[in-house]
């Protein structure tokens, strides 16, 4: 019988040695195997475990439940969210209000990279929208991303090197297991209508589509937010706002001041 993976979060009430022994011998004795285990947040601990039958994560919950030194937080099968926080130590925190909304700051880059490629791997059509100021890492995340899920990227429109505003296609990269990326900016201020119509083109394959500054992007297209599936916010401090005053007060620009401008 092939086990199953569960996620099990508990906060440390009373501290005192041979703690985590404890809850590792409980489960030796349910015959629950431990993966992984590393701290979440602060007091807590986070665990992937393998069971082989739903009965055996009955019990564990309802010994769990009558120890002091512990409370249970969470017993479930585990999200993305649970994975990286395992992996990486820490959450991503995400929005109380708008759930699909996750939000970083730079020292955050490795967890952002690994959250968005675990997003890359998955198939079928994905909308992704990452807000964030000039020169934070919100491209350069976008590449290492697709680095690790193994996809291969392309500029629809960007300013990572120099400015690209593509018109067409090629044969081949009209392929559902390749990355499209879009600069909201760029494609709102400089592109012509066959710029658009492959916008329309890629929008409508079954692939996943990164848009960076996704509000700029809506305001000047038939799409909304509510279309898309993630919004990554990517800040250099917690408290840094994202705004977008120097674009809405410059709807055009000259070439020089356009390229020299970094988003």
């Amino acid at each position: 019988m092939s086990k199953t993976e569960w996620y099990l979060e508990y906060e440390i009430t009373k501290n005192r040695p041979g703690l985590l022994g404890d809850i590792s011998s409980l489960l030796g004795m349910l015959s629950i195997n431990i993966v992984t285990i590393n701290g979440v947040e602060q007091g807590r601990r986070g665990l992937l475990i393998l069971a082989k039958n739903y009965e055996q994560i009955v019990r564990l919950e309802s010994i769990l439940h009558t120890m002091d030194t512990i409370k249970l937080i969470k017993l479930r099968v585990p999200k993305l969210r649970d994975r990286l926080a395992v992996r990486h130590g820490r959450y991503i925190q995400q929005d109380a209000d708008d759930k699909k909304t996750f939000r970083f700051v730079r020292d955050e880059l490795g967890l952002l990279v690994d959250f968005m490629a675990e997003l890359f791997k998955q198939e079928g059509h994905k909308l992704i929208g990452i807000r964030g100021m000039p020169r934070v890492g919100k491209t350069e995340s976008i590449v290492a991303s697709s680095v690790c899920a193994n996809k291969r990227w392309l500029f629809v429109s960007s300013t990572l090197l120099k400015q690209t505003i593509r018109n067409q296609l090629i044969h081949d990269e009209y392929n559902e297991n390749n990355l499209f990326i879009i600069d909201g900016i760029v494609s709102s201020r400089r592109a012509n209508e066959k710029h658009w119509q492959l916008v329309r083109e890629i929008m409508s394959l079954p692939a996943i589509k990164v848009v960076e500054h996704p509000d700029i992007f809506v305001e000047n297209t038939q799409y909304s937010i509510d279309d898309f599936d993630y919004i990554i916010e990517l800040r250099h401090d917690p408290e840094e706002e994202i705004k977008y005053d120097i674009v809405n007060e410059n709807k055009m620009f000259s070439d020089s001041e356009f390229g020299g401008f970094d988003f």
